[in-house]
């Protein structure tokens, strides 16, 4: 009996065989119809017979599910030897009875057009190869073979029917793959309709560079994802990125992490940058975006965790001697694993596959924070609209991890505070966004930060000259006394000619207080001078005034005693 795979909202619904394919089991709300047959439609290279042959081997390794690989174009031997660069073994399991591998040619003069004509004959090859190892799920690669030789629509309507309905008959979950037609998804142009899932495949070039990508046509009984998503095949095998629903419900954090810069960190409230948010370094050629990404980084390893770096300009030995120049020793993070440094050219592969492999390293490593230096070159393999939409799911995804992302941006113009922009139109999305600028002045170029916007925080709104030397990454206050932004060596030359002026002001200063004094002292002495004057003067009053009582007190006495000297009445 068949059991039910919840999908996507949690309800049940037709029962689902999962592939165990990276995204693919995601996109399709669980996996593909159990017992029913999927059609997988594509261009040459698109990796058809890779996904068959990875479903088959996924489904024998990890689900306990025996499978059988009919192919119509390629020998066993042929077919071991080109999957075994993915480390999928099949030898092995062959050996195990988990896979059995039919090569099956088909000859043009073997096959005779008749009303009678049918697959009987196939029906019974494959139907013995499901009983020999108790087959749960059965590939056959380039059906089309079967058909080429008959030139009659009806009979191979009538063929493929009778193809689908046998391989429901036997239960057992049927992947068949199918070159691409002119105008259809296939060379018939009628298996899509006999399927209950058709997966299309696309090998496309844009710019040069080639992308690959995968949509779900159509998928009977089951809710699924209708856009096209990215994919890519590496040494890991087939992989799918679900990147058509990007959701805002990732949780935040306030938790601050540091810049590496301390007084950066001051300009941003005083901890740094936001756990887990998105941080944006954009700049002028030679600003100094490289250079502050890597203090992050640096501090991020200081404290014991795992950054991943990922450089679209330079190799991994360039940035550590780079780095080193400024003082930043990086190889020891890198030889404990706690730095991982990934380098490559944007145009090796599409924007798709980028996306692809960044998701793969941060699975992964599991960082706590990702570097991407810079985001520019990303659009030398798309569009404005192809690089902003890769960006912005790289933005959801760390987000939704709870990792730090801090990308820089190349900017054109050297006026200061010119290009308040990006390229990339990502800017709405950033939390925190740096401005670098290089300034010319005094026959010099110099570096300017400032803040130009950080969300949920109260930062600095002063502008900062950014100094790089051997011993790291230092921000200076700009001169701004004379009414302009002074940097660099007119900087110190002014701060010079300020401190002169400043010296030359206290000593007069000086010089002044001293006269005071002077003045203060003559002036105190004269006070004394004149009071010691009054103090004579009140005594020579008080003495005059006692003298003329006195004077009076006899003069009365005398002439009392003349009256009675007299003997006058």
């Amino acid at each position: 009996m068949q059991t039910e795979f919840p999908n996507e909202t949690g309800q049940t619904g037709i029962a689902k065989c999962r592939t165990g394919i990276r995204g693919l089991d995601e996109i399709t709300g669980g996996g593909l119809p159990r017992g029913r047959p999927t059609l997988i439609g594509g261009a040459a290279g698109c990796g058809k017979t890779l996904l068959a042959m990875e479903f088959v081997v996924r489904g024998a390794r990890e689900f306990d599910e025996p499978g059988v690989f009919m192919a119509f174009e390629e020998s066993e031997e042929e077919l071991i030897a080109n999957v075994e660069s993915l480390g999928f073994a099949l030898d092995a399991l062959v050996e195990q009875n988990r896979i059995l591998l039919d090569g099956v040619r088909i000859e043009r003069g073997e096959i005779e057009e008749t009303g009678e004509y049918d697959l009987e004959g196939l029906f019974v090859r494959l139907g013995s190869a499901i009983a020999e190892i108790g087959a749960k799920r059965v590939a056959l690669d380039g059906v089309d073979a079967l058909f080429a030789a008959l030139p009659s629509e009806a009979i191979v309507r009538a063929e493929l029917r009778r193809l689908f309905r046998w391989l429901k008959d036997q239960g057992v979950t049927a992947v068949i793959t199918g070159e691409q037609g002119e105008k259809t998804l296939t060379r018939h142009g009628l298996e899509e309709y006999v399927s209950d899932c058709v997966i299309f495949l696309d090998h496309r070039m844009t710019n040069q560079v080639a992308t690959r990508r995968l949509r779900i046509v159509k998928y009977r009984g089951s809710r699924h994802g209708t856009n096209e998503y990215p994919t890519l095949i590496d040494q890991e095998g087939f992989s799918v990125l679900p990147i058509s629903s990007v959701s805002l419900s990732h949780r935040v954090s306030r938790e601050y992490v540091s810049t590496g810069i301390p007084r950066l960190d001051t300009m941003l409230g005083g901890g740094g940058y936001f756990k887990g948010s998105s941080v944006l370094l954009s700049g002028t050629s030679g600003a100094g975006k490289s250079s502050i990404a890597t203090a992050f980084a640096d501090g991020v390893c200081r404290r014991g965790e795992r950054c991943l770096f990922w450089s679209s300009e330079e190799s991994p030995d360039q940035i550590l001697r780079n780095m080193a120049s400024i003082g930043f020793d990086l190889q020891p993070y890198i030889d404990r694993g706690l730095l991982v440094c990934h380098a490559v050219r944007p145009t090796l592969y599409g924007l798709e596959n980028h996306l692809v492999s960044l998701h793969r390293l941060v699975e992964s490593i599991r960082p706590a924070a990702v570097i991407l230096d810079p985001i520019t070159n990303f659009a030398a393999v798309g569009d404005t609209a192809e690089v902003k939409t890769m960006l912005t799911r790289i933005i959801d995804f760390l987000k939704g991890a709870g990792i730090t992302g801090l990308f820089t941006s190349l900017t054109q113009g050297s006026e200061p505070f010119h290009s308040e922009r990006t390229d990339e139109g990502v800017s709405s999305l950033i939390d925190t966004w740096l401005m670098l600028q290089m300034v010319q002045s005094a026959g010099e170029r110099n570096r300017l930060l400032y803040v130009l916007k950080s969300r949920g925080m109260a930062h600095s709104n002063q502008v900062r000259e950014l100094v790089l030397d051997n011993e790291g990454i230092h921000l200076s206050d700009v001169y701004t006394g004379t009414g302009e932004v002074l940097t660099g060596a007119a900087r110190i030359a002014q701060e010079t000619r300020d401190q002169a002026n400043n010296v030359a002001a206290r000593k007069a200063h000086v010089r002044e207080q001293r006269a005071l004094q002077l003045k203060r002292r003559d002036l105190m002495a004269r006070i004394q001078s004149l009071e010691a004057q009054l103090v004579a003067i009140d005594e020579d009053a008080a003495f005059a005034t006692a003298e003329e009582a006195q004077r009076v007190v006899n003069a009365a006495h005398d002439e009392a005693a003349m009256f009675h000297a007299r003997g006058a009445d």
